[in-house]
């Protein structure tokens, strides 16, 4: 693991502490008597296996559970529980997941970049058998080709950090939840082609964001500033994020058996992205790189 497990666990404690009093009080009361059983792990313990098994570069969350949490952290957590009695445990923490994960953003810093990458539910050939999202899931188009299931968007700051993320059917174009994603961002903002849109720019323009794209065939072509030209072809730096989110923290799968599952995968993903370390960065502010080109 690139962070220790105490680490870990004492980031994620801490913010369980103080949000979960709020998340309480926000509940509509629950008018059906119900079993309140107690259960032997807590919030804290269940979320920080969950990123962890991002972390571990494990392939297959049972084999994580039962061949490691239950082998070598049993001192870590002595009151461990069954795989199945855990996997029972998982729906009620994706509200605070996902409260943490929004936690976790970056700040930024006047440079951005906005991409999205298609989540695979199941092969073309198995569309029509797949029953887990039938309804949910949707037809989409990439560049790559044709899939079934949803789009990640997201935006990054030059460091790496997610800034903004939202989850859409995979036949969502990529600039419908474009505005809503940076209308809270200032400076400029890099995409791809698939961004490309006058009434998207004039929006975003009087929030005081500034999309820059680059332009399609047969577009008339225009002069950029240096240091903008110069960002437009780092704009790769999403692609590099992607691919780690996808190879490194596993993202997507498909082997999904309950649409909760899907959700804590990727939840548990990202904020396992947001723990690394090191992450793609332009070290922009550590040289004259823009100036000097």
């Amino acid at each position: 693991m690139p962070i220790s497990l105490l680490s870990l666990f004492c980031h994620v404690d801490d913010f369980c502490n103080l949000a979960l009093p709020h998340l309480k009080e926000s509940q509509l009361p629950d008018t059906k008597p119900y079993r309140n059983r107690a259960r032997s792990l807590t919030e804290s313990e269940i979320i920080t296996i969950l990123i962890a098994f991002h972390l571990c570069r494990f392939r297959d969350f049972k084999t994580f559970y039962t061949c490691h949490v239950q082998v070598y952290w049993r001192e870590e957590f002595p009151a461990l529980v069954s795989y199945q009695r855990f996997i029972e445990f998982i729906p009620s923490v994706l509200v605070l997941m996902l409260h943490y994960l929004s936690s976790l953003k970056g700040r930024c810093s006047g440079i951005s970049f906005i991409d999205s990458t298609k989540l695979t539910l199941c092969h073309n050939a198995r569309i029509h058998n797949h029953k887990v999202f039938k309804g949910i899931g949707k037809r989409g188009k990439t560049s790559t080709g044709w899939f079934f299931g949803f789009k990640l968007h997201l935006v990054f700051n030059d460091c790496g950090e997610i800034l903004a993320f939202r989850l859409s059917g995979g036949q969502v174009d990529d600039r419908k939840p474009a505005f809503e994603l940076l209308s809270r961002l200032f400076g400029k903002v890099f995409g791809d082609k698939g961004y490309i849109s006058g009434e998207l720019c004039q929006r975003l323009a009087g929030c005081g964001v500034e999309l820059i794209t680059k332009l399609k065939k047969g577009m008339k072509p225009r002069e950029l500033p240096q240091g903008d030209a110069y960002l437009l072809r780092r704009r790769a730096i999403a692609e590099t994020i992607i691919d780690q989110l996808k190879n490194v923290c596993q993202i997507e799968h498909s082997r999904h058996r309950a649409t909760s599952g899907f959700l804590w995968n990727l939840l548990a993903a990202l904020i396992a992205y947001c723990h690394l370390p090191k992450k793609p960065t332009l070290n922009l502010w550590d040289n004259t790189a823009i100036q000097t080109r």
